[in-house]
């Protein structure tokens, strides 16, 4: 089982790789329909804030976690 603290690393790097690669969606999906962009960007826009609760809701619980927590932490 992941600690929180590890939980919380993961969803960061995630939410870091969604931002940093929207701004390649438009080039990406550029040979597509107008529906099919319309639909990859609201895709990526959904999962990205669906990110950042996930995100949210972990840091607050992190904020009641014990932090002497004996789990052993994932190297990178």
């Amino acid at each position: 089982m992941l600690s929180m603290e590890a939980k919380i690393g993961r969803m960061q790097r995630l939410l870091r790789m969604l931002e940093q690669e929207a701004p390649l969606l438009a080039r990406r999906v550029s040979d597509l329909t107008p529906e099919h962009q319309q639909s990859a960007k609201s895709y990526v826009a959904r999962l990205t804030a669906q990110v950042r609760m996930e995100l949210e809701t972990l840091q607050e619980q992190s904020s009641h976690w014990d932090h002497n927590d004996p789990t052993p932490q994932p190297a990178d």
